[in-house]
Order: C-alpha cells, then structure tokens, then sequence
C-alpha cells in the first residue's frame, strides 16, 4: 500500500527515514519500496496522489536529503 510520506529508493534500507528539506521542509519521509535497478542508488521516487500532481512536480535534482533514522 503507497500513502504520503512514502518514498522508493535503492540505497537506503527499508524504514530509514529521511527529509529533503529544501522541497519538503521538515516533513519526514520513509524508504518503503525500491525502484528499478537501472534507476541507480541516488534517485528516489517520491509518492503523490495525482499523475498530475507528479507531472508538475517534475524531476529534482542535487536535493540535500538528511537521514534521521537508519
């Protein structure tokens, strides 16, 4: 099941919690799924409600991502 605060990502163990806070400000994010391999390990996928929504979102890029919890 995919709900807000959930993101994909291939470097972070499952349950590690992170926060980008230059988009997101202090909100708290979890690693909850993976992504393709060829996707590497410096990408994540973010969960949004609408397509829309993620089409003007769009792609980000050299975002600071803190991790809270391992």
């Amino acid at each position: 099941y995919v709900e807000d605060g959930i993101i994909a990502n291939n470097m972070f163990p499952f349950g590690t919690k992170i926060r980008m806070p230059q988009l997101y400000g202090n909100k708290i994010f979890i690693v909850e799924d993976r992504m393709h391999q060829r996707k590497g390990k410096y990408q994540a996928d973010i969960w949004m409600p609408e397509y829309k929504q993620a089409k003007e979102f769009g792609a980000k890029w050299n975002v600071k991502v803190e991790i809270l919890e391992s």
